[in-house]
C-alpha cells in the first residue's frame, strides 16, 4: 500500500477535513492553509450537551479510535453521545509532512507541539461545530498528553477527563525512549533528512522502529505466554513481521518523526506557567486517571505520581499482557474494563 493510498478516505474514512486558515503554532511560525481532519458519531443534541472528545494518539487515526473504543452498548455510545475523533497534526489526515506542498514537507515542516493540537481542535469545536460544553475529553497516550492540556487549558468547557497510559510532562525515561524510536526510524546510513531518493532505505528504517516499538510497547508477558496466538499469529517472527510492521510499513516516516517530536516534548506546564504540580491543582474536571500495569512506555508510578497532584481525581489501573498497545482495542478483558470505567465517570 503506497502512503497516499493508506491516509485515504478509503483506507480511514469517512472523516471531514476543516480549514484552520493559517495557523500561528506556539513557535511563533504559521503553518499556512492548515487542516485538521475529524469524524463524527452520533447526534448532537439540540443543547449541544453531549459532546465528547477523543483526539488521536501516536500514529492512531479515527479510525482505528473508533474500531476500538466507539459502538452501541459501549460507553462511547453514538445513541447517547456526539463523539468527535480529532486527528492530531501531523498523523497524516490532519496537516502532515507528506501531504503539504514545498517547502513545508519532510524535514522543514514547522515544529508543532500538543498545545497547538489542542487549540485546533478547540478552533474545530466552537468555530465550526459551535460546541462550548465537553462531557468527556479522554484519549490515550499522546492522547493524554492532549486530555491534560485540554483540562488545563479549557477547564470551563471540560466536565470530565480521563487521560489513559499518558502523563501531561514527559518524563526522562519516556523521553529516552521517544529518542530510540527516532533513532530507529532514521538509522538507515541513505536516510537523509526524510529524503525519499532510495524507498528501501526508508522501509528499513520503519522495519527498525517497529521492533523496538514492540519491544517496549508490548510487555514480556505477551510473549512468554504467545498472547499473539490469539489473534492469529504462529510465531512470534510471524506476529512482528505482518502484525507490528505491516502496521508501521505504509506510513510516512516524517509524519512519525513529527509526532516524535511533539510526544517526546510534550510538558502541560508549557503555556500554563508554573510547576506541575501547581498547574494541575488548577484542573476543575472530575478526572478519572487509567493507567496499565504493565505499561512500559507510561509506568504506572509516572501516571500515579501526577494523579495525586490533580484535585477530583481517582486513579483506576487496568492489567493485560498487551502493555501499552492494549490501547488498540486487542485485549477482549481490556475494552471491557476501559467501558466499565467511562460508563462509571460519564454518569458522576
Amino acid at each position: 500500500m503506497s502512503v497516499a493510498s493508506y491516509y485515504s478516505q478509503e483506507a480511514h474514512g469517512p472523516f471531514f477535513t476543516k480549514p484552520l486558515g493559517n495557523f500561528e503554532l506556539e513557535s511563533g511560525v504559521t503553518l499556512r492553509n492548515a487542516t485538521i481532519a475529524y469524524s463524527t458519531f452520533g447526534t448532537l443534541s439540540p443543547a449541544k450537551d453531549n459532546a465528547i472528545l477523543f483526539p488521536s494518539w501516536y500514529s492512531g487515526t479515527s479510525k482505528i479510535i473508533e474500531q476500538a473504543y466507539i459502538g452501541q452498548g459501549r460507553a462511547l455510545d453514538p445513541d447517547k453521545y456526539f463523539i468527535v475523533v480529532a486527528n492530531q497534526l501531523g498523523n497524516g489526515l490532519s496537516s502532515s509532512p507528506h501531504n503539504m506542498p514545498s517547502p513545508l514537507n519532510g524535514a522543514s515542516f514547522p515544529e508543532v507541539m500538543i498545545g497547538d493540537d489542542v487549540r485546533a481542535q478547540h478552533q474545530l469545536l466552537t468555530e465550526h461545530l459551535g460546541i462550548e460544553e465537553l462531557q468527556l475529553v479522554l484519549g490515550g497516550s499522546m492522547g493524554a498528553q492532549q486530555t491534560y492540556e485540554w483540562a488545563v487549558r479549557f477547564p470551563k468547557m471540560v466536565k470530565r477527563a480521563a487521560p489513559i497510559a499518558g502523563t501531561a510532562k514527559g518524563t526522562a525515561h519516556n523521553q529516552l525512549l521517544v529518542q530510540t524510536f527516532r533513532e530507529a526510524i532514521t538509522s538507515d546510513p541513505r536516510w537523509d533528512e526524510g529524503c525519499y531518493s532510495d524507498a528501501a532505505a526508508v522501509q528499513r528504517g520503519l522495519r527498525r522502529h517497529a521492533r523496538v516499538f514492540a519491544a517496549s510497547g508490548f510487555s514480556p508477558r505477551l510473549f512468554s505466554e504467545e498472547g499473539w496466538r490469539a489473534i492469529g499469529f504462529s510465531s512470534t517472527e510471524d506476529f512482528l513481521t505482518n502484525f507490528v510492521e505491516g502496521y508501521f510499513l505504509p506510513m510516512d516516516p516524517n509524519n512519525l518523526l513529527l509526532m516524535l517530536n511533539k510526544w517526546a516534548k510534550g510538558d502541560v506546564t508549557r503555556g500554563a506557567g508554573g510547576t506541575l504540580q501547581s498547574v494541575l491543582s488548577k484542573i476543575t474536571a472530575r478526572v478519572t486517571t487509567i493507567a496499565i500495569q504493565e505499561d512500559g512506555f507510561f509506568p504506572l508510578a509516572d501516571i500515579q505520581a501526577e494523579q495525586k497532584m490533580t484535585p477530583n481525581s481517582e486513579l483506576v489501573t487496568i492489567s493485560s499482557p498487551w502493555g501499552h498497545l492494549a490501547l488498540f482495542g486487542i485485549d477482549p478483558e481490556y475494552n471491557s474494563k476501559i467501558d466499565a470505567t467511562l460508563k462509571r465517570l460519564l454518569l458522576a
